[in-house]
C-alpha cells in the first residue's frame, strides 16, 4: 500500500501513449516487451555502441551498427518477456510490477510463449549477418537470458547475471569487427557488469520491502544499510575497469577526459542515493542512460 508520504512506484502508468494510441489487442504485448519503458534498451545499446567504436577505432560499418542496434532491441525485449513469464506469480504482489500484463491477467502464458518465440526468431534472423565466431558468442548468451529471472530464488547476485547478459554485445562487437576479443575489451565488459550491479542495486532498493516479504533475493537485500557504500564501490570498480581497459585498447586522451566526466556523474549518483527514498532510487537508475551516452561518446572521441 502507498501512502501520501510515499509515491506510487508502479512502472506502468495507465493513460500513457500505449493506452492512448495503440489498439487494445496490441497493448499487452507492447508492455510485455517493455516498449513503453525503453530504458533497458538504451542501457544495453550504449555500451554495445561503445565497443563497436573501440573495435573499429572510429565509426563502424553501417551494417554492423544496424545489426547490433536491432539485436540489442530484440534481445532486451525477449529478455523482458522471459522475465515476466518467470515472475508472473510474484509480480502481482510487488508494488512496482503489479500492473504487468501477465501478473494482472491481461495476457495468458500460451500467448506469451508464442510472442517470445516470435521475438527469438527475429533475433536469430540477425545471425546470418554475423561472423561464425560471433554467432557462437551470440548463442552462448541465451542460457544467461533464461537463467537470470530465476537467480533471485537462490542467490543474492541476480544483478551480476543480468549485467553479464545485458552487456554481452560488447564482446560480440569486438568479435565481429576485429575478429578477436582482446583483454582490454574483456575488461571493458567487466566494468559494464560492475556498473550494472551498481545501478541495478539502486533500482532493487525500490522493491526491497516486497522482495523480502516474498522470500526473493537481490544485492539490495544483501547489502542492506550498507547500500550507499556498496554502490559507490561498484561504481569505483567500473571506472577502474573502463580506464585501464581503455588504456589497453589504445584510447586517446579524449577518452580519459570522458572517464573524468563519468566519474563525476557516478559520484553524484552515489552521493544522491538515499535508502529511505525509493523514488530517488528509481530516478537515479534512469540517469544511467546518461552514463551510457558518456561512455559511447568517450569511446568514439578516444578513437581519434
Amino acid at each position: 500500500m502507498t501512502t501520501a508520504s510515499r509515491p506510487d512506484l508502479t512502472d506502468i502508468h495507465r493513460g500513457d501513449w500505449v493506452d492512448r494510441r495503440l489498439p487494445r489487442a496490441v497493448r499487452p504485448y507492447t508492455r510485455l516487451a517493455r516498449l513503453d519503458r525503453p530504458v533497458g534498451i538504451w542501457l544495453t545499446l550504449f555500451p554495445c555502441w561503445a565497443a563497436l567504436f573501440q573495435a573499429a577505432h572510429g565509426l563502424p560499418e553501417i551494417r554492423d551498427t544496424l545489426v547490433f542496434t536491432l539485436g540489442a532491441f530484440l534481445m532486451r525485449s525477449a529478455g523482458s518477456t522471459i522475465n515476466d513469464m518467470a515472475d508472473r506469480n510474484f509480480d502481482g504482489h510487488v508494488e512496482r510490477t503489479r500492473f504487468r500484463p501477465l501478473a494482472n491477467g491481461e495476457i495468458g502464458m500460451s500467448r506469451a510463449v508464442v510472442f517470445l518465440i516470435a521475438q527469438l526468431a527475429l533475433a536469430a534472423s540477425l545471425l546470418v549477418f554475423l561472423s561464425p565466431a560471433t554467432r557462437v558468442l551470440a548463442v552462448c548468451v541465451v542460457p544467461l537470458v533464461f537463467l537470470y529471472p530465476f537467480c533471485k530464488r537462490f542467490t543474492h547476485w541476480p544483478q551480476a547475471v543480468l549485467g553479464a547478459a545485458f552487456n554481452w554485445g560488447m564482446l560480440m562487437a569486438w568479435s565481429q569487427v576485429a575478429g578477436h576479443v582482446p583483454a582490454g575489451a574483456v575488461l571493458m565488459w567487466a566494468g559494464a557488469v560492475a556498473w550494472q550491479i551498481g545501478y541495478d542495486t539502486a533500482y532493487a532498493y525500490v522493491d526491497v520491502r516486497d522482495d523480502t516479504r516474498l522470500g526473493l533475493k537481490s544485492t539490495a537485500i544483501l547489502f542492506g544499510f550498507r547500500g550507499k557504500a556498496c554502490i559507490a564501490l561498484f561504481y569505483g570498480l567500473t571506472l577502474a575497469a573502463w580506464s585501464v581497459g581503455g588504456w589497453m585498447l589504445g584510447m586517446s586522451s579524449l577518452y580519459a577526459i570522458g572517464m573524468v566526466v563519468i566519474a563525476a556523474h557516478l559520484a553524484w549518483q552515489a552521493r544522491r542515493f538515499d535508502l529511505d527514498r525509493p523514488e530517488i532510487s528509481y530516478r537515479l537508475f534512469l540517469t544511467n542512460i546518461l552514463t551510457g551516452v558518456l561512455l559511447a561518446a568517450a569511446a568514439l572521441a578516444g578513437s581519434f
